[in-house]
């Protein structure tokens, strides 16, 4: 571990800006600080782990529960769901949200302006993915802090033949009480409602939360804004490459039942995300990309 951050560090750390620390679990993160934010991304999963901007609380929700070790999904930030979403689409065995969120990545950059800190993570098709989903792939991860996050995927065809995935920029809210959010930007679309069998209604005002809610938002590019009265303040979430949003929270009896989430965390989090999921997949022919990116910022 030792020699590995010092590597890493040696390579690719940038005094004042960003260094590769041991996080929980042992797992290498990256802690970013710079004049407007601070932020923490494990190479593991390619995970955002946090961002707060200097005078504001956490945006991004981690449970107190969450399981830092190899090979385990982190419950929080902003996993990377990729190359499907939820339920693979003809397997229930494989894992759920695919495998880019489990898996270690690797450094491939990092740089600095006056305005932000960027780092570039990749990941590469082997054995184990081949085995879960035949095709030969580049991924790469651009985390940029600055006065906002934003966060990009490019998924790259680097075989033969094209591909189609699907995914997500899986990003957890904190929030004050999620009973007094507000999400605005989706009034008048359609959703799938996974509470209520997958029935396809339509959204009217703002989305507002009062139990179990699993909703994909379809053919909407627009940006949520996530109106938290209890914190004072809103967290915009942008987004491009992507025309589904998902929205979540687990509510009392799920919550409980979910291991690595405490069972009233349901109050102080909610999800909005960045999805390509149900008819919205992209097809990646060979040598080409895919990009879907979000961009965080809080207002006041």
């Amino acid at each position: 571990m030792h020699l590995d951050l010092q590597a890493l560090n040696d390579q690719f750390a940038i005094p004042d800006q960003i260094a590769f620390v041991s996080g929980p679990g042992d797992l290498v993160v990256a802690e970013v600080r710079n004049r407007h934010a601070t932020a923490t991304v494990a190479l593991q999963g390619g995970q955002v782990v946090s961002f707060q901007p200097h005078g504001q609380a956490p945006v991004l929700f981690v449970s107190r529960q969450a399981i830092f070790r190899p090979g385990a999904s982190i419950r929080g930030g902003i996993p990377v769901c990729w190359p499907w979403f939820a339920q693979h689409p003809t397997d229930p065995a494989k894992p759920m949200h695919g495998f880019a969120r489990k898996a270690p990545w690797e450094v491939l950059a990092t740089a600095m302006t006056e305005e932000a800190t960027e780092l570039r993570l990749t990941l590469a098709d082997s054995e184990e993915t081949q085995a879960l989903w035949p095709h030969t792939f580049a991924l790469e991860l651009a985390v940029t802090v600055g006065a906002q996050l934003q966060v990009e995927l490019i998924a790259r065809n680097t075989g033969e033949a094209p591909f189609t995935c699907g995914g997500a920029l899986h990003s957890y809210f904190q929030v004050g009480d999620v009973t007094t959010i507000a999400i605005h930007g989706l009034d008048g679309d359609t959703y799938v409602d996974k509470v209520d069998s997958g029935l396809r209604k339509a959204q009217r005002g703002p989305v507002t939360i009062g139990a179990e809610t699993d909703r994909i938002y379809l053919d909407t590019t627009a940006d949520c804004l996530i109106e938290d009265p209890a914190l004072w303040r809103q967290i915009r979430v942008a987004k491009e490459g992507s025309r589904t949003t998902v929205v979540w929270n687990p509510w009392a009896d799920k919550a409980a039942a979910i291991a690595d989430f405490g069972p009233e965390e349901y109050q102080t989090m909610v999800c909005v995300e960045t999805a390509n999921a149900a008819d919205d997949t992209a097809t990646v022919a060979p040598g080409a990309e895919h990009r879907v990116s979000l961009t965080i910022g809080v207002e006041t």
